[in-house]
């Protein structure tokens, strides 16, 4: 599993749920998931959803071991550009 690309978000929305970044993740050889979000809730800890179909449905859901898994490296590589750019927090 890998982050392929993630880009933050420069006008993080003003919801209960912070914007950070979105992201592209390679979950194995034969699967990729394009336009993935990073979010940040109000108590501080980090969640990430995969894109939503037309309608608003959900397209993928992943279970609680590999959400936290994507999550993880989703904050990770946020956090090693953050620190490249001279930021300090994933707030």
């Amino acid at each position: 599993m890998q982050v392929l690309d993630l880009k933050p978000v420069a006008h993080r929305s003003g919801g209960r749920m912070l914007h950070v970044a979105n992201f592209d993740m390679q979950l194995s050889d034969n699967v990729a998931i394009y336009g993935m979000r990073l979010l940040r809730a109000p108590n501080g800890d980090h969640v990430s959803y995969a894109p939503t179909a037309l309608g608003g449905r959900r397209s993928v859901t992943f279970g609680g071991p590999l959400a936290e898994a994507i999550t993880a490296a989703a904050l990770r590589t946020f956090m090693e550009l953050d620190t490249a750019n001279g930021a300090t927090s994933a707030e």
